[in-house]
């Protein structure tokens, strides 16, 4: 078992499709026996990541700033909830209790989480598995971008290759789960 980070949108406002991959990633994760370590909140994708995950028997931890508390409608529910005074503390204590990391379809929180965890990465701070779960070619641009940075030396081969790409909810926790060992 390892405690899974997952990274996704809060938005209220996103067509039900994303919400229905939020609810199956939950579902899978519980259903393979992880801990779900998550940004807190019960809105969004990340309530519908968290609410899964809890109906299908897996321990929750919420991490939210104080600050969010109301804005995100902080997830009461979770079996463990860290408040932490501010946004960088609370990447800091993700990443400290996650051993992985599953980044969903999301707007620029979730991009700001993902590079905190991926240039850390890449520094040699952490050797945690991260992944990306491209589905419908959401993150397509944004790769291809990275990809074009490490000809002229702005973006490191190698740690652009520490990123996972999967383009399912069980190849994404397969990929995890092999570099966990």
């Amino acid at each position: 078992m390892a405690a899974i980070c997952v990274f996704c949108a809060s938005s209220r406002t996103l067509p039900q499709r994303w919400f229905d991959l939020a609810s199956r990633t939950g579902e899978e994760l519980a259903r393979r026996g992880h801990t779900l370590v998550s940004g807190g909140g019960r809105v969004g994708m990340m309530g519908a990541v968290a609410v899964a995950a809890r109906a299908h028997g897996a321990h929750t931890l919420g991490v939210i700033p104080e600050q969010l508390l109301v804005r995100e409608v902080a997830d009461l529910d979770a079996d463990e909830q860290v408040v932490t005074p501010d946004l960088a503390t609370r990447k800091t204590v993700m990443i400290e209790r996650s051993d992985a990391f599953l980044t969903l379809p999301g707007g620029l929180g979730t991009l700001d989480e993902l590079f905190e965890v991926w240039t850390t990465a890449g520094l040699d701070l952490h050797r945690k598995p991260m992944v990306l779960l491209d589905v419908d070619g959401c993150y397509q641009g944004l790769l291809f971008w990275l990809r074009e940075l490490v000809e002229p030396g702005f973006v490191r081969k190698d740690a652009l290759d520490l990123l996972i790409v999967a383009d399912s909810v069980p190849a994404a926790f397969d990929a995890i789960e092999s570099r966990l060992g």
